[in-house]
């Protein structure tokens, strides 16, 4: 998905050459040129930064399959935790990859909790919210042990979702095991494709399948419409009170409230006309039964909360500011920075604070929080509607600061002055300096900046937050990317 959709529908301009026009990326161009840079290299890292999300490949199966095994070998690099037992992966995560000259993201999953709802259920609820959020599918199956009732209860999910699905019969380590693999048939999604994660044999024709599966970029999920409705994921730890305040936002009882954390099971999308604008709310508690069994609750919690915040705009996230800011808490708000998504954050039961509490409040957002300062703050009441009418405009400020692009001219203009009053520390008898840059991309702000050297992490933190000084971007995470040229001759012969 390219996200910086023209006016008349058209993205392929922008596709080519990040949120740069033509003129500006000649002349962008010509700059590098005259810095010494390599051309291919410039142009590949407007794209990269340009391009948008990346498609989103799911890597699900049963336990003790190998998944895990099989994502280093598609990353090409040791770093999902492998152990010979089962659940050993216990969080959702995310890789970049590359294959063929394509780029996308695999989505390791795992976090298996045989104990809350039984191994089938486990499993059905993690394939289902994984394959919720992709693009398309790699279902892996152990070829040695054959197709299981789990397997098959997978295969229903990934029928229901109608996602594109590569079959792969992991552990073939050689001929003799094809056999096992072709009786994979029998699952009806496809070929088998005969596999040895630990050792590569056959991933390089799995990977071609990958590719022909997956769309060049991910599908359009907000904002196809000029003037359609903005999509808002209301996320937050359980019994924070979103449904509450969807309802209130709604003017009317849309959603079950209970005082029972894990009433809502399903995202519920609601068409809201709040300020004079119509908004696409979702509700996304998503706490299956048996909440007391809590870590596996508030597992699949947060698998629903991740798949919704994908499909969002911008992540409203509730806190209780009753309670202290939890882990929990900042979790959540670290999922919609990750994801890319403007954010809002809402301190709900306002009204119920005292002046002793309040104060500790601000003392902890200034601590747990600080890494947000950036992100639009309301403080409002669920239950009686207080400062409901701040929920708009903080989400249009978000909005528009998801949206922001600031020109290459004036960027450079605002670089070469910071490098000239704030140079980089000298390191190692070196100064690296910030040469020029561009914003190749926006919802959220990216930006590459090529460099003579190696620039600290401090630096680049002084850099957004001076970014953020000059051109605002209140609400939205920004992503900064450096290119260092190299020394003349160094390039690959």
């Amino acid at each position: 998905m390219n996200d910086d959709i023209q006016p008349d529908g058209s993205a392929e301009h922008e596709y080519e050459h990040g949120a740069l026009g033509d003129a500006e990326y000649a002349q962008f161009m010509e700059l590098a040129a005259e810095e010494g840079f390599d051309i291919e290299d410039v142009e590949g890292a407007i794209e990269a930064a340009g391009h948008g999300p990346l498609p989103v490949l799911a890597v699900v199966g049963r336990p003790n399959v190998g998944k895990s095994t099989l994502v280093n070998r598609i990353i090409g690099r040791r770093e999902a935790v492998v152990e010979d037992k089962p659940g050993v992966t216990r969080d959702r995560v995310t890789y970049e990859a590359e294959w063929a000259g394509r780029r996308f993201k695999v989505v390791d999953t795992g976090g298996w909790e045989q104990d809350v709802l039984g191994i089938d259920a486990s499993v059905a609820a993690q394939a289902e919210y994984a394959i919720e959020a992709a693009d398309a599918v790699v279902f892996v199956v152990d070829a040695k042990v054959g197709a299981t009732d789990t397997d098959e209860a997978v295969v229903r999910l990934l029928r229901k979702a109608g996602k594109p699905v590569v079959l792969c019969a992991n552990k073939v380590d050689g001929p003799s095991g094809e056999a096992d693999a072709s009786y994979l048939w029998s699952l009806g999604l496809g070929e088998p494709h005969p596999v040895s994660a630990l050792h590569g044999r056959g991933t390089g024709d799995m990977l071609d399948a990958v590719l022909e599966a997956l769309p060049e970029a991910p599908e359009q999920s907000f904002g196809t419409a000029v003037g359609g409705p903005r999509r808002i994921a209301l996320i937050g730890r359980p019994n924070v009170g979103k449904s509450s305040l969807l309802n209130k936002v709604a003017g009317e009882e849309r959603v079950v409230v209970n005082e029972m954390a894990g009433t809502t099971r399903d995202p519920v999308d609601e068409l809201i006309e709040l300020g004079g604008i119509t908004w696409k709310f979702v509700d996304t508690a998503g706490i299956r039964k048996r909440v007391h069994l809590q870590q596996g609750a508030d597992y699949y919690a947060s698998l629903r909360t991740a798949a919704a915040v994908e499909k969002a705009e911008v992540a409203v996230v509730l806190i209780d500011a009753s309670e202290s800011i939890s882990v929990q808490d900042q979790r959540i708000i670290t999922m919609a920075v990750d994801a890319g998504r403007a954010l809002v954050i809402a301190y709900n039961k306002w009204d119920t604070l005292d002046e002793e509490r309040r104060y500790y409040l601000e003392r902890e957002i200034e601590t747990e929080l600080g890494q947000v300062a950036w992100a639009p703050r309301v403080n409002v009441s669920a239950q009686t509607g207080r400062h409901m009418e701040k929920l708009v405009p903080a989400i249009e400020t978000a909005l528009a600061g998801w949206e922001t692009r600031v020109p290459t001219g004036r960027l450079n203009a605002f670089l070469g002055e910071l490098v000239a009053a704030h140079p980089h520390p000298v390191r190692g008898g070196k100064q690296p300096r910030i040469l020029f840059g561009t914003q190749a991309g926006t919802k959220p702000p990216r930006f590459v900046l090529f460099a003579s050297g190696f620039i600290e992490a401090g630096y680049r933190r002084f850099i957004e937050r001076r970014l953020r000084e000059e051109f605002g971007f209140e609400g939205t995470p920004i992503h900064i990317s450096v290119r260092v040229r190299e020394k003349r001759g160094a390039k690959k012969k």
